[in-house]
């Protein structure tokens, strides 16, 4: 098959030989043929089998679905121009204006692998979970384990039959942290009126919550910001840090970071954490 009969293939072979190991958080380990990225790297990042990548890359597999390209957009770092084609040659249509994205740029995937020795986690304007660092699951839960459309902080925190772990508690208390998340969410409707998921999300926790209908019947909005929280871990104990979050320019996306001052006993607790975190893949 030539390369204009297998665009797609071609395509993600050359994504893939840009990147080097280095650049998505992962050791160069032995002799390498190219610099790029190994077949079952690229599809451990992505969360696809090894078998599926290779029938892609040679033009035996020519329609993944949406989750499988945005999963490869995001394991392959591409800038949103590289996603769009991407979904072309995928006869997928184009992440629609004026929905959520939970395509991730470049800089920021550049910034998780640099940090992956961080509590950090990248949330969509919806709050649903895209990805996030080893020691984030280590200290929440492997959200791999997790369907993607259950991976959502609102439901966590409203529905908690829904959550695969216990929520930190905030010092705030949580009836305020409650509440700014809620209105967090309506700055998130106002941004996206018309996106599917999040109206399916508020009339979920609408009906099956009394507590987040009162609030969201209360009109506020706002966004979340710096606080203080302590997770109850079933290896280390509680553990108490500063929890912020950052945000994108030019981007909707929420980087929350967990820290904690060095020297503290808390800083220990993350170290042991450290040394057992494990990467596992999100699959949208």
């Amino acid at each position: 098959m030539t390369e204009e009969q297998n665009q797609l293939g071609t395509a993600l072979r050359r994504w893939r030989d840009r990147l080097a190991p280095a650049d998505v958080g992962l050791p160069t380990v032995g002799r390498r043929r190219a610099a790029g990225l190994r077949r079952e790297e690229l599809a451990a990042l992505a969360g696809l089998s090894v078998d599926y990548l290779v029938r892609l890359e040679q033009g035996r597999a020519t329609r993944p679905s949406e989750q499988v390209a945005a999963a490869l957009s995001r394991a392959l770092h591409l800038e949103t121009s590289e996603r769009d084609h991407l979904y072309r040659l995928a006869h997928l249509p184009l992440p629609g204006a004026g929905r959520i994205s939970t395509h991730i740029p470049p800089s920021v995937q550049r910034l998780l692998a640099a940090l992956t020795g961080q509590a950090l986690a990248v949330f969509a304007a919806d709050w649903t979970l895209i990805t996030c660092t080893p020691l984030w699951g280590s200290l929440f839960g492997e959200p791999a384990h997790d369907p993607a459309d259950r991976r959502n902080l609102v439901r966590d925190t409203f529905l908690p039959e829904s959550a695969s772990a216990p929520l930190p508690r905030s010092e705030r208390g949580r009836e305020a942290m409650e509440a700014a998340l809620v209105a967090d969410l309506r700055t998130a409707q106002g941004t996206f009126p018309d996106d599917p998921r999040l109206r399916g999300l508020i009339q979920e926790c609408i009906t099956r919550s009394p507590r987040f209908a009162r609030l969201w019947s209360q009109g506020a909005a706002g966004a979340l910001g710096h606080d203080r929280k302590t997770v109850t871990h079933p290896v280390v104990g509680d553990i108490t840090l500063d929890c912020d979050i950052l945000t994108v320019p030019g981007s909707d996306l929420r980087i929350v970071a967990y820290t904690v001052a060095a020297g503290t006993p808390a800083a220990e607790q993350l170290d042991f954490l450290r040394v057992t975190a494990t990467r596992a893949p999100l699959n949208d």
